[in-house]
């Protein structure tokens, strides 16, 4: 017992040690961070020296102790004559470093080399020797080009303030910035404006400065005595770091003034004036607060973007506006299509400021290209080797589009030699890991040139300096929804001329620029919308129609919809909702449905979890929702590391669970480890994902409580949990047919399991399945396995038993499929 207590002793000393090391270091990084260019007082820059000198000392200490050259004994593992295996195996199995060798010591996870390897290629470097030695044994020539023929635009030309002063603090050098936007010549004129009307529009270009500037002019005019400042934006990662400009150029801390609101984050405090937040969650504090009371000015920012909650939010703030007449309402725009925005909010003036555009050439092909990702790389090469320096940023579809392009641009690079300049290639996607993210933002060394692979998002929420010629193939990847089959696809479109002008503006930003499109003139003129479809008009509409509900709107035909959507769909989500039981039939609420629309999740998962109070399982559940509100990242698959990601991945299907217990499986596996990132490499999960899971389920964790479900656990019983995810996904079932593929059992339609999920070659007789999506063929996302009685139990008004006669199963051929048990 003595020996048991001081081992446990010297684990929690430890564990101590090293959790007090990362909370100094995160407060170090986090001043550094905020008070960055602050003046401080006296104690607080004493203080912070103190914590300083104290982490220093304590890392170098570890690291002595670290590198003293001797061979450590391993606990002992047999104790008065009994033998211990599992001690024994766990003394086997450490790994011996050689300290000497630490400095170039090689990961002991193969996930650890394959981010190194990944971290390494996208270093900028600068003359590459086996580029030298292979330059002399490939011929300089391009085998095909595009013929381009030039038509051009001009824009406003509006020079920026260049100041060379740097005996500056970093406050008074971002109040210069501040000074040197479009906007900044436009602030009286608009505060004026604002102070007239009600309601105005405002037009200007990415970069203008409107989202930081405006909420900081109404701050600086006495707007936020009367309430807080709203300004929404339809993305979390924009919300999150305008907030964080926005608190730096104002020299306070982040979450104190100036804060952020994101689903299941709230970085916010009772002194927030300004609060920057996505639209679907100042759609979510209509819930508790209809009118808005505790607002001043709401600002829609990016409008022009559509998106579902947008469009639901100028329904509602439209109609506050109205009966509020001391909130002002901007609906802030990059395009010029502002007449709609006017219209809709009963003729609202336009104020509009001039963005610093500088001429960009329009280049159109003279012919249709068959192959776009080729043309791409031509064309990308084409302006490396006939055109002055500046940067090239490229507008391609998704992951899979820019990977190749990568790959393909990389090897007809090494083959050129040093017959060209430097072209360092900076990918950005949602999945590629943030410190490469980050390199596309750095400037090109000196003589060289950079090409950033990007999608759509480098249309309007990023603003990357020293791009001079921008690639437009002209294709963008859309979600659309069909109501008849519930299906969602991903499918790839023409883009607007919209979308068209915002893309040739990112190569006009900093100095002349080309735009080099790969499609016709005539394709422009004739074949591409004016604007995107609203998502609205191609979206599930579900949720939408719970929220609206919850807020005591019940007339949904008639609600002031800027385009209104489908009858059709209306209707699906209303049956959706009758059938989850959060509608009566007279379409009014009930206490499930109130219950549901606390929670800010897909009433699927919503009901889930409702549902889980009754099969006493809410733990478990609230981790699969958790996890299944991350997406289709947790797990990846490295190109030179497919088959270990893929065994790593069956690991947590052992007994064909299902998809969705494997995920909880992994969840539990990872909180096991103390949530270590370690662990995380190993087994080819994303760390980023996992914590995202881990904030998720926190946040779910206390809206139990809110709703009056008790935190309870029956983890040894799966087929409560089933029970309990078929109580929120019963309409998504599917029924194994004689060829291997699936027939959904309501609106009948072949269906088939992912490729990637664990039940792909086990194809049990009865599955649910978490969501349909179309790419290649219809596939059911996250399957997981049911007895189809349990349908009639849950959904009786649903399905009744001939719709679960299972009397087929005796004429599948021998080896198809597996009975539920």
């Amino acid at each position: 017992i003595l020996y048991g207590r001081k081992v446990s002793r010297q684990v929690y000393l430890q564990k101590r040690r090293d959790q007090k090391l990362l909370e100094i270091r995160d407060d170090i990084i986090d001043h550094e961070y905020i008070f960055e260019g602050v003046k401080l007082t006296e104690a607080e820059e004493r203080e912070y020296r103190y914590k300083r000198k104290i982490y220093e000392l304590a890392k170098e200490h570890l690291e002595d102790v670290d590198n003293i050259n001797e061979y450590k004994m391993p606990e002992a593992y047999d104790m008065e004559g009994r033998v211990n295996q599992e001690k024994r195996f766990a003394a086997a199995m450490q790994r011996y470093r050689d300290p000497e060798a630490a400095e170039k010591m090689n990961p002991f996870a193969e996930q650890e080399a394959w981010e190194e390897h990944q971290i390494g290629k996208a270093t900028i470097k600068f003359g590459s020797k086996d580029r030298k030695q292979a330059a002399d044994d490939y011929q300089y020539v391009f085998e095909d080009g595009v013929e381009f023929i030039k038509a051009s635009f001009e824009d406003e030309l509006s020079s920026g303030n260049d100041d060379s002063s740097e005996a500056k603090t970093m406050l008074e050098k971002l109040q210069e910035d501040r000074k040197s936007l479009p906007i900044y010549r436009y602030r009286e004129e608009l505060l004026k404006a604002i102070q007239d009307h009600q309601v105005l529009v405002i037009v200007g270009e990415t970069g203008s400065g409107k989202t930081t500037q405006i909420p900081q002019y109404l701050h600086e005019a006495g707007y936020t005595k009367a309430g807080k400042i709203a300004c929404t934006q339809p993305r979390r990662v924009a919300a999150m770091s305008v907030a964080a400009r926005v608190s730096q150029e104002m020299g306070v801390k982040l979450g104190h003034e100036v804060g952020y609101s994101i689903r299941f984050e709230d970085c916010t405090s009772e002194k927030t004036v300004l609060k920057y937040m996505t639209d679907g969650m100042l759609l979510r504090e209509f819930l508790g607060e209809p009118d808005l009371a505790s607002y001043s000015v709401v600002m829609v920012d990016e409008a022009h973007e559509r998106t579902l909650s947008t469009d639901i939010l100028f329904g509602l703030v439209k109609d506050i506006a109205r009966f509020r007449k001391d909130l002002k309402l901007l609906i802030s725009s990059a395009t010029l299509d502002a007449e709609k925005f006017s219209d809709y909010f009963d003729s609202a003036p336009i104020f509009k400021i001039p963005g610093r555009r500088y001429p960009v050439e329009i280049h159109f092909t003279t012919a249709p290209e068959a192959d776009y990702i080729d043309a791409a790389i031509v064309t990308v090469l084409q302006i490396h080797v006939t055109q002055p320096l500046g940067d090239i940023l490229v507008f391609l579809t998704g992951q899979e589009e820019i990977e190749t392009v990568d790959e393909i641009l990389k090897h007809r690079i090494k083959g050129l030699g040093t017959k060209i300049a430097e072209l360092i290639i900076c990918p950005i996607y949602a999945n590629l890991p943030t410190e490469l993210q980050a390199k596309i933002f750095e400037p090109a060394p000196e003589g060289a040139r950079k090409v950033v692979l990007a999608t759509n998002i480098a249309e309007t929420s990023l603003t990357i300096d020293g791009i001079k010629y921008v690639v437009d193939p002209g294709f963008c990847k859309i979600k659309s929804y069909n109501p008849r089959t519930g299906m969602e696809s991903l499918l790839v479109n023409p883009i607007s001329k919209a979308s068209a002008e915002q893309r040739a503006g990112r190569s006009g930003r900093t100095g002349p620029g080309k735009c080099f499109r790969l499609y016709t003139k005539y394709n422009y003129d004739h074949d591409l919308e004016e604007n995107s479809v609203p998502e609205i008009q191609r979206t599930n509409l579900a949720n939408v129609v719970l929220t609206l509900k919850s807020l005591g709107i019940h007339d949904l035909v008639n609600f002031d919809f800027m385009d209104p959507p489908p009858s059709e769909a209306l209707l699906k989500a209303l049956e959706q909702l009758f059938a989850l039981n959060a509608l009566n039939s007279r379409g009014e609420l009930t206490k499930t449905g109130r219950r549901m629309a606390e929670f800010p999740l897909d009433p699927m998962l919503s009901k889930m979890i409702v549902a889980s109070d009754k099969y006493k399982c809410s733990d478990e559940i609230i981790s699969i929702a958790a996890m299944l509100s991350v997406g289709n990242s947790i797990f990846y698959r490295p190109k030179d590391k497919q088959v270990h990601a893929d065994n790593a991945r069956l690991n947590f299907h052992t007994g064909n669970v299902g998809d969705h217990i494997a995920l909880l499986n992994v969840y539990n596996s990872w909180k096991e480890t103390n949530y270590s990132t370690q662990w995380c490499y190993e087994n080819y999960i994303q760390v980023r994902s996992m914590k995202r899971a881990r904030d998720i389920r926190d946040q779910l964790e206390g809206l139990l409580e809110r709703v009056e479900i008790e935190l309870t656990s029956n983890g040894n019983d799966l087929d409560t949990i089933k029970k309990a995810i078929t109580s929120g996904f019963f309409h998504h079932s599917a029924k194994l047919q004689k060829n291997g593929s699936y027939r959904t059992v309501k609106n009948p339609q072949t269906v088939y399991i992912h490729p990637n999920s664990g039940l792909a070659q086990v194809l049990p007789r009865w599955v649910i399945y978490h969501e349909l999506v179309l790419t290649t063929k219809e596939f059911m996302r996250q399957v997981t396995e049911l007895k189809p009685e349990w349908l009639v139990e849950i959904a009786p008004h649903y399905y009744q038993l001939k719709d679960v006669d299972d009397s087929g199963a005796k004429k599948l051929p021998r080896g198809t499929g597996r009975a539920a048990l």
